[in-house]
Parts: structure tokens; C-alpha cells; sequence
């Protein structure tokens, strides 16, 4: 039967043009590639199909040969002036303590003695406003061009919390939240900057994605707490940089422990030394632990980190370490 299906075909089309002929239960489908499709010769090919026995209906379905399509050139790289370091400090999950890490580490920095900005990417839940004390001021442009950067304690800062109104939701896809970022990062007289710290939002997601591809990223700071729920997504945050090849900068375990202030007993609530092990499986830096203390909370919500607000507490010190090992890596 095929052939005799394959004989009235070369009638009305090339030989070299039969690509297939399928029955299924007396239906025929022909397909023919890199040829014009022809209704004329179709129908007249339909017809004397149909003439023999058992075959009820004809499809004829025309194929072409796609041209080889030109490799898309890489996705352009955003350009931040001025800045010669940027790392990322992210996380896995929400709730681990990310931005109070992020903003404790730049004033430790600083307080090493880099130039250093902290830029806020966490787009739909912005916290470093409040926690450096200029929430509710709203940025300055002199040349309707470009923002200046906020100055606190030696350190620049931008956010998109300075933008809306703290109880106004970003209800933003990817694309358009990625552009907000773009033009803050990007629109704003940072000035000379040896180390940009980036509060990433939470997750694996499109602005993490782009953020990483977009910018000249010198590494990142994965925080995670101790326990395994929070450490399995940490893995995942490690994994997502080392597939756009940034390097990782190493594992901070935030809320490591508990120390209490009347007796001084040490209590891990979240488990102990899961980061650290972690790191170890995966092959990075450990870089330190933080500890859960009412002061750092505390401290945070006033605007005042913990890093300047209280130097020499051990938790400051804390920051500070881990601000020593980022710098030997970078």
C-alpha cells in the first residue's frame, strides 16, 4: 500500500521531496519538506489517494529545512561606575537573616577601611532603608539624570525602598523588576568604590539570574542558618552561582547559637555547625558564624547595625572576621 501511495505522490511532487508516508487505520499523511506548498497538486494527490481501498482521509503536511540560526550574542553587561569589586550576598530562602548580614558586613568593610556602597536588589522586600537609618527620605537627583547616593557612616547606599511608600507592594514581573534594578544600580553617582556589597533577594529566581549574568560579579556570600531546611536551599543558591560561573566567596551561618544573657548557657535552636559541614560537602570557604542575639535584631530595626553601633561586642567582631576573609579571597 505505501508504495502504491509513494507512486501517485512522485506524480505531483519530486521524488527527493518525500520526507515520510504514515497509515494509521485508513488515514495517510504525507509529509513533504523543502518544497512550496501547491493546493492544486495537493487536492489532485487527495483525490487519487482516496481511491484506494481502505483509505478514507489524506493529510499532506509541508516541512522546510530550518537555516542554521546566528548565535545570540551574550546578554550586555551592566556597567557600574566607579566600582571595582562587587559581591553578592544571598540566600537560599527568606528568613535567614540575609540583609542584616549584608548591611553588618558592609559597615565591617568599611570599618576595614574600603570605599564601600551597599546596594539593596531585594525589590520586593526592601529592609536597607530602615536598617541604615534613611527611611522615608527620598533620593536626590541634580541632574534629573542620576540619583546621589545616600552616605552613611562611610558607606553609599541605594534602594528601591526610597522610591514607594513602605507599605506599597511591588506587584512586578521579572523583566520589569530587573529594569528598576538596572537603572538604580546603574543610574546612581556611586563615586570611587573599592567593594560593592549586593543584598540579593531570596530564591533562585530572574533577578538573581540576571543579576549575575549582567554584572562583572567578584563572588558571593551564601547565609543560611544551621538547621536543614534552610541549609537545602543554601545548597541551591550555591549551585545557581556556580552554574553563571561566580565564584563563591564561601557559607556564613547566621543564628548559629543562642547564648543566654543571665546564665550563659549556649543553646543551638537551629542545630549546629550544619553550614559549616556544608561547606565542607561542597567544597567552599566557611566564612563564619553569627550568633542570635536580641542587640543585632535590635540595632537593625533602629537603623544603627551592630558593626558601628556596638564595635566591640563579640558579635561585631563576628562581622568583622568574616569582613577579613572576604577580603583575603577577593
Amino acid at each position: 500500500m505505501e508504495q502504491q501511495i509513494r507512486s501517485i505522490v512522485e506524480k505531483y511532487f519530486p521524488t527527493e521531496t518525500i520526507e515520510s508516508i504514515g497509515l494509521f487505520k485508513g488515514r495517510v499523511i504525507i509529509t513533504l519538506q523543502n518544497t512550496a506548498e501547491d493546493k492544486d497538486k495537493e487536492n489532485a494527490l487527495s483525490k487519487e489517494v482516496k481511491n484506494l481501498e481502505g483509505i478514507d482521509k489524506v493529510t499532506v503536511i509541508y516541512t522546510a529545512e530550518k537555516k542554521p540560526q546566528p548565535l545570540k550574542d551574550e546578554p550586555s553587561k551592566w556597567v557600574v561606575k566607579g566600582v571595582k569589586k562587587i559581591i553578592a550576598v544571598a540566600s537560599g530562602k527568606g528568613g535567614v537573616g540575609k540583609s542584616t548580614t549584608a548591611v553588618n558586613l558592609a559597615m565591617a568593610l568599611a570599618a576595614r577601611g574600603k570605599k564601600v556602597a551597599l546596594f539593596d536588589a531585594d525589590i520586593y522586600g526592601p529592609s536597607i532603608p530602615t536598617m541604615l537609618g534613611y527611611e522615608g527620605a527620598a533620593p536626590i537627583s541634580y541632574d534629573g539624570k542620576t540619583f546621589e547616593a545616600f552616605e552613611f557612616q562611610n558607606i553609599k547606599s541605594m534602594s528601591i525602598g526610597t522610591l514607594i511608600d513602605r507599605n506599597t507592594p511591588l506587584i512586578w514581573r521579572g523583566a520589569k523588576a530587573c529594569g528598576a534594578i538596572e537603572q538604580l544600580l546603574t543610574e546612581v553617582n556611586w563615586g570611587e568604590i573599592d567593594i560593592m556589597v549586593i543584598d540579593m533577594p531570596p530564591g533562585t529566581g530572574d533577578i538573581q539570574i540576571t543579576l549575575s549574568q549582567r554584572l562583572d560579579l567578584d563572588g558571593a556570600v551564601i547565609v543560611s542558618t544551621p538547621q536543614d531546611i534552610a541549609l537545602i536551599d543554601a545548597i541551591k543558591g550555591v549551585n545557581m552561582f556556580k552554574r553563571v560561573n561566580v565564584p563563591i566567596l564561601g557559607i556564613i551561618e547566621n543564628m548559629s547559637y543562642y547564648v543566654c544573657p543571665h546564665c550563659g548557657a549556649r543553646d543551638n535552636i537551629f542545630g549546629h555547625a550544619g553550614a559549616h559541614e556544608t561547606a565542607a560537602e561542597l567544597g567552599v570557604p566557611f566564612l563564619g558564624e553569627i550568633p542570635l542575639h536580641i542587640d543585632i535584631r535590635t540595632y537593625a530595626d533602629t537603623g544603627r547595625p551592630i558593626v558601628t553601633a556596638a564595635p566591640e561586642s563579640p558579635h561585631a567582631k563576628a562581622y568583622l572576621e568574616i569582613a577579613d576573609e572576604i577580603i583575603s579571597e577577593l
